[in-house]
């Protein structure tokens, strides 16, 4: 874990790569963590500075640790679509993709699995395992019976139609 401060490091995250040195301010895919969380990227697939190491496809025990500053949208993107000749229609649709702001702190080059900062995670990857998760632990499902019987108990206590319910009370009578 020594500290070099040519070390640099070409990271995966969100389908891109990025080439990045302690110090650098990042924008990323969305990832699952909130401002002032210390993240860290495990898909490291270059580290370079005075001994250059490229992975095949990874570096094994190589890391990037960074501090997430704020989520972000990026700039909007207009998409026009026009249907021309006898149609003469024509829609706009914006976009503007979720982004995480990121302070670069450390690249490390091994010791990455000694470290104990959080692994950094896509929103995706977030949903997929607390899915996983809480298939292991469903939930058991409600009683019907205690939903059938509420609405009978509100209907003897205030009838919804008060001159409808004297009606039929009288003619009953």
């Amino acid at each position: 874990m020594k500290r070099n401060e040519r070390m640099f490091a070409v990271l995966k995250t969100g389908g891109k790569q990025y080439k990045v040195k302690a110090g650098d301010i990042l924008r990323v895919e969305k990832l699952a963590a909130v401002a002032g969380d210390k993240i860290q990227f495990n898909e490291i697939l270059m580290v370079g500075g005075d001994k250059p190491v490229l992975g095949a496809p990874l570096v094994a025990g190589a890391a990037v640790q960074a501090e997430v500053i704020e989520q972000i949208k990026g700039e909007k993107v207009i998409h026009f679509v026009k249907r021309r000749r006898k149609h003469s229609s024509q829609r706009t649709k914006g976009h503007r993709q979720q982004l995480t702001l990121l302070r670069v702190t450390d690249v490390l080059a091994s010791g990455a699995d000694k470290s104990g900062v959080t692994v950094a995670t896509g929103t995706a990857d977030a949903r997929r395992s607390a899915h996983n998760a809480g298939a292991a632990a469903a939930p058991a499902p409600k009683a019907k019976a205690a939903k059938a019987a509420a609405p009978a108990a509100d209907a003897a206590e205030a009838p919804a139609k008060p001159k409808r319910a004297a009606k039929a009370a009288a003619a009953k009578e």
